[in-house]
């Protein structure tokens, strides 16, 4: 397999001086889960509200332009719209260049995280009436709620630390979960006012947000400190805590916290990390399967009995370098969905630059799919295809299930990493004043 000719080159990531600042002022029983309604990033509810006067798409968070364009989210994938994301940028950047220590991460995170750029957008999700889009925007440390129609903020909420990363929404559409990387807690909000419902401490860099049992839990996946070149098996110790912390989602009280390291080493695979990247729940949310740190490949866990029982390792491009230094942030894959039926996984081989969609009972990969530096897989509308943002040649492309093969591509902004299903006013095309 051969890699795009249109791909970026990439970055050794290196702090610099300013970064190694940053971090250095940083110095800080399983509940069960029954067959339900399963770990949806869609709210039920936002389905059933007001369904003839909204339209179902995808926003795509274009995160190193500050964009999000809104597409069609079945049929023909067509761009409908843009919106900004950081309307308000001239006066977070002077609130940043006149606070030292703000001025320290924000630096800190365009030279790690961001590869030498700004990240502006990276997780999203509309309100239940598609009037608002709710964001989380990691170098301005914030959640902020745009109104659709006008482009404006409705609220804005600074969190813990210094950076946001992924969200969740609330089966209800009510709340958003929102991880805080740096002060390793997890923020609940209130969709529509902004306002805090509670929130929880977590391990070390908080990650990859879920609600599951219908709403009644939130996971939380830590995945450890990703950004220095610090990244032999020897030199695992310096990662940190990375553990799944499961929180009552009404109480906000921690009710398990499950440490993976116990579970591979239990399963013979003391080699792979323990930091969890994306993760995909089985419709009855019996099992899970996730990503992990420097491994082209996915993990199977049993969630009833708390034990790892598979372990799959995907194809290599054998024009990717085995340096783990090289990999964006530790994660050689990163990015998985599974179909509804939950029969098929479909897997983002994000520094072997491809897509494959996997057979669940088999684990029988398909054909691999060119794609460029792919950073996020989801599932269409109407349950068809994979839906994946290719960051490196800025593009979503879309996979079928079925099949395995591509289906079309369609351009977007700058770097696109996460692709959620939302809903907007049926005419809608674009802000007024974006």
């Amino acid at each position: 397999m051969t890699r795009s000719t249109a791909r970026r080159p990439r970055r050794r990531r290196n702090f610099g001086a300013v970064a190694l600042v940053a971090v250095g002022l940083t110095a800080g029983a399983l509940p069960t889960v029954p067959g339900s309604a399963g770990a949806s990033e869609i709210p039920k509810q936002g389905r059933e509200v007001a369904l003839e006067e909204l339209k179902e798409v995808f926003f795509v968070g274009n995160n190193w332009e500050g964009t999000a364009d809104v597409i069609n989210s079945r049929g023909d994938y067509a761009r409908i719209g843009r919106i900004n994301m950081i309307p308000d940028k001239k006066e977070r950047l002077w609130e940043i260049y006149l606070n030292p220590v703000k001025l320290a991460f924000f630096l800190g995170i365009r030279l790690g995280p961001g590869e030498g750029h700004d990240q502006y957008v990276d997780d999203m999700y509309t309100t239940k009436d598609g009037k608002s889009v709710v964001a989380s925007r990691p170098s301005f440390a914030d959640v902020v709620s745009i109104d659709m129609e006008s482009g404006k903020i409705n609220w804005r909420f600074p969190v813990s630390g210094f950076r946001s990363d992924h969200m969740a929404v609330s089966p209800d559409g009510t709340q958003v979960a929102v991880s805080s990387s740096i002060s390793n807690t997890v923020h609940v909000l209130d969709m529509a006012t902004g306002k805090e419902a509670g929130n929880f401490k977590t391990g070390d860099k908080p990650h990859e947000n879920v609600y599951t049992d219908g709403g009644k839990y939130l996971w939380n996946m830590a995945i450890g400190e990703v950004n220095t070149d610090m990244d032999a098996p020897w030199q695992d110790f310096t990662k940190g805590d990375r553990r799944i912390t499961i929180a009552d989602a009404k109480t906000f009280q921690v009710k398990k916290i499950i440490d993976m390291r116990e579970r591979l080493d239990a399963f013979g695979r003391k080699d792979l990390s323990d930091a969890l990247r994306p993760v995909a729940f089985t419709p009855d949310e019996s099992k899970m399967y996730f990503q992990v740190s420097f491994f082209n490949g996915f993990v199977e866990y049993d969630v009833r009995n708390d034990r790892i029982t598979r372990v799959k390792t995907l194809s290599k491009n054998p024009d990717t370098s085995d340096e783990r230094t090289t990999y964006v942030n530790d994660s050689r894959h990163h990015g998985m969905s599974m179909s509804p039926r939950g029969d098929k996984l479909c897997i983002a081989g994000t520094m072997d630059d491809y897509v494959t969609v996997v057979n669940r009972e088999t684990l029988q990969e398909g054909p691999l799919v060119t794609a460029s530096k792919p950073y996020w897989a989801t599932v269409s509308g109407d349950g068809k295809h994979c839906v994946v943002s290719e960051s490196g040649t800025d593009q979503v492309t879309v996979i079928d299930f079925s099949t395995g093969k591509k289906v079309t591509s369609i351009p977007v902004g700058d770097h696109p990493q996460r692709v959620r299903i939302g809903h907007v006013p049926t005419d809608w095309t674009g802000p007024a004043t974006g």
